[in-house]
């Protein structure tokens, strides 16, 4: 079944908001009338955009411009929705400083704010729905103004970041485990924490931030994968040594093989910066002509090109949206696919950025064993009547 314009566009961003955050009406991948979406053959038939209580799903086929509405952003977390009064809030910044904080938002206002547009996904995001992802426009005040008025110590070589969510948690040590509640914890080196365009926000598309999205403070990390974006940020706690905190250490890590001196060996990784991805978020039609949108995310390293192939046809060059050019900002790119024949096909969009990198098939990444940090190419399959 096909879908058309209404359905699509229901829920979307309207025209008037997009000019409203200084986005051109021009902008919007919007459907022309009579355009209809080509639906996969791999997306669920009973797709939910809330599959659970702690998770929220962009359907990314509905994508209808740069930014993505705040009621459609997506969200998961680990202790559920924490609620904090914005107006007794207070940010803690303790440990190896020479002055330990408290601020309020009109506080962190006070330093300084700021405008960031940055998109990124959770690194558990991956096919067929790569809807863990969204873009939006950040207000909130550097990360580095905040470190510098604390003023960090000398020996501080690590900034710990806790979210008012937490929850009980089984803590092993070789033959012993321990029950104690923590805090969702991730950290940045110091020099990760002063040399970033990290952003304390919050606000979010112009308003303050939904309870969904860490109202009313959230670290945002631009260029990096979800998991270090703490949301409802409560302590910043600078110390002289790592933190091993679960979701620092153990839940969110990459296990891959690499070839070291001509013999494997297996390596755990953070989950830090965005691997370099584009996936196909839809395919429409219109008059017997087809059109492809998509989506590439990665770390802020300018984009060199994006692709797209149909069946075993040779790559064809995509075109960039130039509204979002922003550097942190996810990436739509279009393609025409014309003199579609009827039957089934098989499209692919690939992204290379300024650097070369090129974005790896699936068997390219055959010796990566835990799921997170798809990036892979993602084919479509559609079947044109």
């Amino acid at each position: 079944m096909r879908h058309s314009r209404r359905e699509v566009l229901k829920g979307s961003l309207a025209v008037a908001g997009l000019s409203m955050l200084g986005l051109p009406e021009w902008a919007m991948p919007a459907l022309a009338q009579g355009e209809v979406v080509v639906p996969f053959t791999e997306w669920p038939e009973n797709f939910n955009t809330n599959p659970a209580a702690d998770r929220r799903l962009l359907d990314v086929r509905t994508i209808t411009g740069p930014i993505t509405p705040a009621d459609q952003f997506f969200t998961t977390q680990h202790y559920g929705h924490p609620v904090v009064d914005p107006a007794t809030f207070r940010l803690r910044v303790s440990g190896m400083v020479d002055r330990e904080l408290s601020l309020s938002l009109d506080d962190l206002r006070a330093l300084g704010t700021t405008d960031l547009v940055a998109g990124f996904e959770c690194s558990g995001n991956r096919r067929p729905l790569q809807g863990l992802s969204g873009n939006a426009r950040w207000t909130g005040v550097p990360l580095r103004a905040v470190l510098d008025r604390a003023g960090l110590e000398a020996d501080a070589h690590e900034v710990v970041f806790f979210g008012a969510d937490r929850g009980p948690e089984s803590v092993e040590f070789r033959t012993q485990k321990f029950d104690v509640e923590q805090q969702y914890g991730r950290s940045l080196t110091r020099g990760q924490a002063m040399t970033t365009d990290a952003l304390l926000a919050f606000a979010m598309n112009g308003e303050p931030l939904t309870r969904h999205q860490g109202s009313p403070l959230r670290l945002l990390v631009p260029g990096w994968y979800g998991a270090p974006n703490v949301k409802w940020l409560a302590e910043i706690h600078a110390q002289d040594v790592a933190y091993l905190g679960k979701f620092q250490t153990r839940w969110y890590r990459t296990l891959r093989g690499e070839t070291i001196n001509g013999e494997m060996k297996w390596t755990e990784k953070p989950i830090t910066r965005q691997q370099l991805k584009s996936f196909i978020a839809r395919i429409t039609a219109v008059g017997g002509q087809h059109r492809v949108l998509g989506v590439v995310l990665n770390d802020g390293t300018p984009i060199r090109s994006v692709e797209v192939k149909v069946d075993d046809g040779p790559w064809q060059p995509a075109t960039l949206d130039p509204s979002t050019r922003e550097k942190y900002s996810w990436k739509l790119f279009t393609y025409d696919w014309r003199g579609a024949t009827p039957g089934e096909h098989t499209l692919v969009s690939r992204v290379t950025d300024a650097n070369g990198l090129v974005q790896p098939t699936l068997e390219d990444l055959a010796n990566k064993k835990t799921f997170l940090e798809d990036n892979s190419q993602h084919p479509r399959t559609v079947v044109i009547s």
